[in-house]
Order: structure tokens, then sequence, then C-alpha cells
């Protein structure tokens, strides 16, 4: 662990949360390189006393990453932040390894060639290679998991992989970064994503996502599996035509 870096732990003890002085989380969708909206959201979740999960996929969009990723890395620094490994980490911290990537987007071309061109490149890219590679997949308080595209069943009993971030994906992190997918043909080169895994949360749990824009308000999509249980869903599109949404919840 870097010195002075939170490791995440802390965060999911609420009593040590409440010790070091939190009232809450604030739990923020994917970014997708909007700095405005990633500056308010931790301005004002500095302000309110609120500790800052991110849900995953901080680059590749909007106008920013490189301040993005900063911002990010100084609320890790603090103890008051952490983000989730999304899809987007996972790609973009093989990219910075010189991996060849079978479907390498304009967007991620982008956030590279941003990278490249700050003045702080070359601790951007050893800080990024080093916390994506570490990044956890999925966290769980309480009746309460947070993750980047899905649940599975295995985030209630199992901790998240350690170095999730640094290998390739395996179920159940598959489900938890590219969500529930249809094999076969893409349509305008994504893959068809299912619900499916909705119905899988038991009643009483509420699962935390992004990746997927269900929203059609604006505001974060909430929907019930067949068992009752809850999926919330916070990607509104920051950074490709959308905004940056977050939800405070109590500890």
């Amino acid at each position: 662990m870097v010195a002075g870096v939170d490791d995440g732990a802390a965060w999911r003890d609420p009593l040590r949360l409440r010790e070091r002085g939190f009232r809450g989380l604030r739990v923020v969708g994917d970014v997708h390189g909007d700095a405005r909206g990633f500056e308010s959201a931790a301005a004002g979740a500095e302000a309110g006393g609120l500790f800052l999960l991110q849900l995953g996929d901080l680059t590749d969009g909007g106008h920013d990453s490189p301040a993005v990723l900063r911002r990010i890395f100084a609320l890790m620094d603090e103890g008051r932040g952490l983000f989730l490994l999304g899809n987007h980490e996972h790609k973009l911290r093989r990219a910075l390894l010189g991996v060849r990537l079978r479907g390498m987007t304009e967007a991620l071309e982008n956030t590279l060639a941003d990278i490249d061109a700050a003045p702080d490149r070359d601790a951007l890219r050893a800080r990024l290679i080093l916390e994506i590679g570490r990044a956890p997949v999925w966290l769980r308080r309480g009746n309460t998991i947070f993750a980047h595209a899905a649940y599975h069943p295995a985030m209630l009993h199992e901790p998240s992989p350690p170095d999730a971030g640094a290998r390739r994906v395996e179920p159940p992190v598959t489900r938890a970064i590219y969500g529930q997918v249809v094999a076969g043909p893409k349509r305008d080169g994504y893959p068809e994503r299912l619900l499916h895994w909705v119905d899988s949360i038991p009643q009483g749990i509420t699962a935390y996502v992004g990746h997927d824009t269900r929203s059609t308000d604006g505001r974060p999509w909430y929907t019930r599996g067949r068992h009752g249980g809850e999926a919330v869903f916070l990607d509104t599109g920051a950074g490709k035509g959308g905004h940056l949404s977050w939800l405070d919840l109590p500890l």
C-alpha cells in the first residue's frame, strides 16, 4: 500500500467512518471524464462530511479525464474516497501497459492522448496502473452491495478479489464489471445488455450499480427483481451527453 493512501477498508465499517467524522456515503455513478460534474460531487461530499464511493468508469469521454483522475486520487490520499473497478478502468490499465487491445475505442484513444499530454503524465500512468490493479470490484455494507455493472450472488459471501484489475477477468468479476450480455452479434458495436441478474437479488438486498444508462428522466433508475431485491442504476450519461448523478446514503 502506498503511504498515505486509504485502502478502502475503513469505509466499510460505519463505526470507523463515524469516528472519523463522516456523516454518510455519497455514491457516484459513471463519470466518463466529466471533470466539472465530478468536482461538484466531490466538493459537495466534502462540505457535507460524506465519504465518496465512485462506481467505476472514471474516464473515456467528457472534457478532462486527467482532472477526474487527480481528484479521485486526492480523495483516496485523504481517506475521503474510493473507486470501484469498471470495465473502462480494466481496459485502460492494459492499454497503459502496452497490451494490444481488440476493439480500441475513440474514447479510450482520447483518454490515452490526454494522459500523454498532461504535465504529470508519468505520475498519472504509474498511479493508474497501481490503483486499477488493486481496485475493489464490489463492496458490501450490510444489506447493500456496490458494483460497477451488476450483482452476482457471490458478492454476498465472498470478498472482492484483491488483484482483479491486474489479471484476466473471470466470474463473478466478469458479471461485476461487464454485466449480463447476449452472446452473438452486437448492436451498434455494443452487446445487448440484459437485466435478468436483478431477479437473483434476494429480498432485503439493494445493489447500487452504474454501467447501463437506463434512466429516462435524468434521475437514478430503481427496479425490483422477482425475489424482492432492488437495483439502483446511477449512470445517467455523464461524459456522453448526459449528466453525472449521485445519491447520499446514511451510515
